[in-house]
Order: structure tokens, then sequence, then C-alpha cells
């Protein structure tokens, strides 16, 4: 089994171009109603725009994003992962430090539509 999580959003080519960036994925659809991330071949989040297709059980776009859950990825360039959301300003919600209890390290941070975002990776030198 692998996931394949899906969110709504407003912007889906706006929020596409902040997980390629962060993420280090690639489009896999495109488009400005839906869109397939990908990562290695794999599909990492899909992207599907709140009013696009009559989903009912996406949610109300005029409700708050998210609550209660974290998209969370695990990379093993938690680095390049970090320099790429300061490169953009991505908004930062806890800084990377060493998670002890997961024993890997970690940034959180909000994409532009609301949601966190937690990119966790293996112990490093680099900014700890």
């Amino acid at each position: 089994m692998q996931a394949q999580p899906l969110i709504a959003v407003r912007d889906v080519e706006a929020s596409s171009r902040w997980y390629q960036t962060v993420l280090g994925c690639k489009s896999g659809h495109g488009g400005p109603d839906y869109d397939q991330l990908m990562f290695e071949g794999h599909m990492v989040l899909q992207l599907h725009r709140w009013d696009a297709h009559h989903h009912a059980h996406l949610g109300k776009a005029d409700q708050p994003v998210g609550n209660g859950a974290v998209l969370w990825f695990w990379t093993d360039d938690f680095d390049d992962a970090v320099d790429r959301a300061a490169g953009i300003d991505a908004t930062v919600l806890e800084e990377p430090h060493e998670n002890r209890n997961a024993q890997h390290r970690e940034i959180w941070l909000r994409d532009p539509e609301g949601y966190v975002v937690v990119i966790a990776g293996p112990y490093g030198d680099v900014g700890m």
C-alpha cells in the first residue's frame, strides 16, 4: 500500500509550484483543477481545486483547512529541502531542529493555502 493524500486548494497551479519547489518534486498532471505531485516516479500528493468536479466529500472552502491534519514528508536531502523552503520565503512554523523522540530532523512549514507541512530527514551536521 502507498499513501496518496489529496488536499483541496483554491489555486492548484500556485500550490503545485510551492510543493514542487519545497519538496523537489515534479508535476505529473498539471492544470488549474487538479495536479499530481511526483517524486522519483511515485505520487506523493494530489492537489484538487475546491469547486472542481463537484466532489461532495472534499469539505467546504469557507472552513479552516487542515485542522488536526499534518502533511508529513520524509527526505534524505533534508538540508536541500530547508534551503529550497528558505529560497521562496516559505512560512516557517518551527525552525529546523532535532526531534530526538522520532530520531530525525524536521522543519514545520505552512503552505500558501494554510496547511501545515513537515519535512523530516535523517540526522546531519548542517543547521544542527
